[in-house]
């Protein structure tokens, strides 16, 4: 019962990494760019649904901020994209990199300015209970994570399979170029990306706000869900979801049955050995990029 209990909060905490995680693969694979401020993007919208349902703030119905939230954050990975990114058209992958980088710091500038330092608690109906399978016991906010998780990492899937956007996507990121001389609204499906990458932020933020208390540095979990997309395989999205359910169930059995201090680096020891063996990541298909 203690290994499934560890199993099953290790699995809760590792959908939590594969929704950061998947932000992380949705830009990548629309713009070969790495966003490192896809974790504080998570921070930010689990603080605008605090915003909009805590009592002391908006006060709102939960289940009608949900929705707001989503378009708020959609708007402001759009707006991010249509006011800073676009002006990068062209540029290295590294000046991205570095951009999203001070992006990060950014947010959390602003959100400790509107919302404070101290840890806040969202007022989430998801934990308010608990569901138990025998001897184990899982939250309902666990269980939302994981159900929530697979859902959204289907739908992203046949997303970029079968629609247009998502072949239009996947045509800019091998080429922009090549893409905008075919005809393709390059700079518009790149803004598409963003807002939907501040959705899928949105949505892992008010469920890790359902899970506990947050505070503008809950945005680093973003360095563990990006070891678990290049664990995973940086372009596979199914491989991101893997990857951060490997963190999260590597992690409370490090911290069961390893010494004090191990779990916090057993994920990047993991990193380093799929690199070293599988540098494209478990996940991966790699493929030639056309020009």
């Amino acid at each position: 019962m203690d290994v499934l209990q560890l199993l099953l909060s290790g699995l809760a905490n590792g959908c939590v990494y594969g929704l950061v995680a998947l932000g992380f693969v949705l830009i990548y694979k629309a713009t070969e760019a790495v966003n490192f401020a896809q974790g504080d993007f998570m921070m930010l919208g689990a603080f605008v649904m605090v915003g909009l349902v805590n009592p002391h703030f908006m006060g709102l119905n939960f289940w009608l901020a949900v929705p707001i939230a989503l378009l708020i954050m959609g708007a402001l990975g759009y707006l991010l994209d249509l006011a800073v990114l676009r002006f990068m058209f062209g540029q290295s992958q590294t000046a991205v990199v570095i951009l999203t980088i001070s992006l990060g710091f950014v947010i959390r500038f602003i959100a400790g300015v509107i919302w404070g330092h101290e840890p806040q608690s969202l007022h989430s109906p998801l934990a308010l209970g608990d569901v138990r399978f025998g001897g184990v016991v899982l939250s309902l906010a666990d269980i939302a994570v994981i159900v929530v998780t697979l859902l959204m990492t289907l739908a992203l899937w046949q997303f970029f399979q079968r629609t247009k956007l998502g072949l239009a996507m996947q045509a800019a990121s091998q080429n922009q170029m090549a893409a905008y001389y075919m005809g393709i609204p390059v700079k518009r499906v790149q803004g598409a990306v963003w807002a939907l990458a501040g959705i899928v932020a949105c949505v892992a933020g008010i469920l890790y706000a359902s899970k506990g208390a947050i505070d503008i540095s809950s945005g680093f979990i973003g360095i563990k869900a990006f070891a678990a997309a290049v664990i995973g395989g940086f372009g596979s999205l199914p491989g991101a979801l893997m990857g951060g359910i490997i963190v999260g169930v590597i992690e409370p059995f490090a911290a069961r049955y390893l010494p004090t201090g191990y779990s916090q680096i057993a994920p990047y020891a993991i990193l380093i050995f799929v690199l070293v063996f599988r540098p494209h990541g478990l996940f991966a298909q790699v493929r030639v990029k056309k020009v």
